[in-house]
């Protein structure tokens, strides 16, 4: 609008073919105030409008974000998979200090820690400058398994602390835990209508578990919801998946420590039985009670399991079993970003860091 109206102003100070003699200077000059301060008002109404619609937000999260710190500074070299999302209040999570995060690269040098999520540096190859500065840390997060984590060589004598689900990780940071209750509780299970449910995005009719969905669907009825089968709406996710007495809590690969949402999310907090495929049962009795779930490998065949299954549609008692750990535990709440940042904020606080180069990421990350 500004740049439109100096064009039609233009000729006052541009055409040749004008006559300045047939007025004095001073009239031209008290024409031309009028129109600099109509041009500078108008200036002033176009920045405030910019900087109410886009600076000031930006200007109010870096605030939130950037500030100085009087604690640990944490710098996420990116957002996780490119998309923004609010920082937790990491004091009100596990009762520690909160941490200064930020994702503005000026503090590169400064930050006690920079943390580098695995699918937005892999292909890119884009990491931290070197050298790193004195005492700083480095810091691999990888949510994934093995077998979706592409170009791990490229990873090696490049951290001093790795971030996984796996419990041996610098920073251990589980899909989800079992929280002990203060006072035991008496567990009430929904009313169920219906036995098994399944939740898919990644169809691949080669996986294991695709194979073994299709064994089991033989001999008892599985609701398959999610890319290519039945919608399931996010905001009907879990009184949805609260109708079954039972979910596939099947991986996508396997691996030791990898136990997905899968299990903590679909199943436990829909109130579902979980039937797990993936590590061995002795890996997931890490994590959570024997009786908390069934395990594809305790049975000889998916016809075994099957018949197990309409055995314990029923028997009501039978069933119930599986939640009698409810009465003294308890799921964690649905895991997000922010979580999984705070939980390196605890450990930042509470552990003695080592720091120690991983040589050879690839080879231990497998």
């Amino acid at each position: 609008m500004a740049r439109d109206r100096a064009e039609e102003t233009a000729p006052l100070f541009a055409d040749p073919n004008m006559d300045f003699k047939k007025e004095p200077q001073t009239s031209s000059c008290k024409k031309l105030l009028p129109f600099l301060f109509f041009q500078l008002l108008l200036s002033l109404l176009i920045l405030a409008y910019i900087r109410h619609v886009w600076l000031e937000p930006l200007q109010q999260h870096e605030t939130c974000i950037d500030k100085k710190p009087s604690g640990i500074t944490i710098l996420l070299w990116s957002w996780p998979f490119r998309i923004a999302f609010n920082f937790s209040k990491c004091s009100s999570l596990f009762n520690v200090h909160d941490c200064h995060f930020t994702i503005n690269q000026n503090w590169y040098p400064k930050a006690d820690a920079v943390i580098v999520h695995h699918r937005d540096a892999c292909y890119s190859r884009n990491l931290p400058p070197h050298p790193r500065p004195p005492s700083q840390l480095w810091i691999w997060f990888n949510l994934e398994s093995p077998s979706h984590s592409p170009n791990l060589g490229f990873m090696d004598n490049q951290f001093n602390l790795t971030m996984t689900y796996r419990r041996d990780s610098g920073i251990f940071t589980p899909y989800g835990w079992l929280e002990v209750l203060d006072h035991p509780q008496k567990v009430t299970v929904p009313p169920k209508s219906k036995l098994v449910a399944w939740v898919v995005s990644n169809w691949n009719p080669s996986f294991y578990r695709a194979k073994y969905y299709e064994e089991l669907k033989k001999y008892i009825k599985v609701d398959v919801y999610g890319q290519h089968h039945l919608p399931l709406p996010k905001d009907k996710h879990f009184s949805t998946l609260r109708q079954y007495k039972f979910y596939l809590s099947f991986e996508n690969s396997i691996h030791e420590d990898y136990i997905t949402e899968k299990v903590w999310k679909n199943a436990f907090l829909s109130m579902a039985v979980p039937i797990v495929l993936g590590p061995p049962r002795k890996n997931y009795e890490h994590f959570m009670p024997p009786d908390s779930f069934i395990h594809v490998e305790d049975f000889s065949s998916a016809q075994e399991l099957a018949a197990f299954l309409q055995e314990l549609d029923k028997d009501d008692l039978q069933y119930q079993n599986f939640f009698r750990w409810r009465s003294w535990l308890k799921p964690a709440g649905e895991m997000s970003w922010g979580i999984y940042y705070c939980q390196a904020c605890r450990a930042l606080q509470t552990k003695t860091m080592q720091y120690t180069v991983v040589p050879q990421l690839s080879k231990w990350f497998k």
